[in-house]
């Protein structure tokens, strides 16, 4: 393996993690949205606001981690993306900030109505930041991203693949997070609120597969260069994700809800990591080569001596929060 690729091996992880981990995050504001009035959407929301209550602020480590990398380890096809992409990718850091302090926020609210509008602006945020997140993935799959940044502020994301991409990250995220939530919700002894979860999940799991299936037409006329990545190299990952993916339905079906937590995780990170072969050997599809847009080696090098420092200093302390967060002594609330 070359040192350019090392390099983006090790940047891609952090897309695959803060694809599950912020995923699952951001996904919970999908069945804070919909868990119903005052009443009603009470216990959805409690489950919701304690299940990503320690993790949500920590999540966001991994897109630091992707966007230092990114800008350190191939500068130029960074600055390319950000000038091109701005309106999504403002976008979707806007929602990132409203997010935050809306979550924050609402557990201080004074009046009902001011937890009610801070409850809006945590779902709605937590929905648009994952979509803009995909149509800008979707922009730089479909190769309308050029080399030399300066494309159109508009119609380099307002595409099929775009809108595809930006649908699918939303439907993912908030069936990966119907799938921790419900877990959540069995463990806290909750079995009512876990099967109305459970239900939901089958809804939305169901929903983006059609959604998935339904992106390979366009995807081939739009987006032929990733069409053929994923049809080739990448299919046998697709095949483990949809696999993985049918297995999670069934499972919630049954009631097996930890075992469907991990083949949520295995559908998620398949389809990632399939999209990442697929675009293989491109960092902008069919404009720079992973090879032609890394820096100097030195600064390589550097990098990935700063990630096996941080691997040994952060990865622990993240286990460490997600393993509490899984304890009895914190799940009973």
């Amino acid at each position: 393996m070359t040192l350019q690729l090392a390099v983006a091996a090790a940047l891609f992880a952090g897309v695959v993690v803060y694809a599950v981990f912020g995923g699952a995050d951001f996904g919970s504001g999908f069945y804070d949205a919909t868990a119903g009035g005052d009443v009603r959407g009470a216990e959805v929301r409690t489950l919701v606001d304690h299940s990503i209550g320690p993790v949500w602020e920590a999540n966001h480590v991994w897109l630091i981690y992707v966007l230092v990398m990114w800008w350190t380890g191939f500068p130029e096809t960074f600055a390319a993306t950000m000038t091109t992409l701005a309106v999504p990718l403002m976008l979707a850091l806007l929602g990132i900030v409203l997010r935050g302090a809306s979550f924050a926020f609402r557990k201080y609210a004074a009046t009902l109505g001011q937890a009610r509008l801070f409850g809006v602006g945590f779902a709605g945020s937590s929905l648009i930041t994952p979509f803009f997140l995909g149509a800008a993935v979707g922009a730089i799959a479909s190769g309308r991203v050029p080399a030399a940044g300066g494309g159109d502020l508009f119609e380099s994301w307002l595409t099929p693949t775009s809108i595809l991409g930006g649908a699918i990250a939303v439907g993912t995220c908030s069936f990966l997070a119907g799938t921790f939530l419900t877990v959540d919700a069995q463990r806290a002894a909750k079995p009512a609120l876990a099967d109305r979860l459970r239900r939901r999940t089958l809804g939305v799991g169901a929903v983006t597969g059609a959604v998935v299936l339904g992106t390979l037409a366009p995807l081939r006329r739009d987006a032929p260069t990733l069409f053929d990545g994923l049809s080739g190299r990448a299919a046998p990952l697709i095949v483990v994700s949809a696999l993985a993916g049918a297995a999670t339905l069934w499972l919630l079906w049954r009631r097996s809800y930890p075992i469907a937590r991990l083949t949520a995780v295995v559908a998620v990170a398949s389809v990632v990591l399939g999209w990442g072969v697929g675009q293989y050997p491109w960092l902008l599809v069919d404009e720079v080569r992973i090879e032609d847009a890394a820096g100097a080696p030195a600064t390589l090098t550097g990098l990935l001596i700063a990630v096996g420092i941080a691997g040994v200093i952060v990865i622990p302390a993240l286990g460490y929060l997600y393993w509490l967060t899984q304890t009895d002594r914190w799940t009973r609330y």
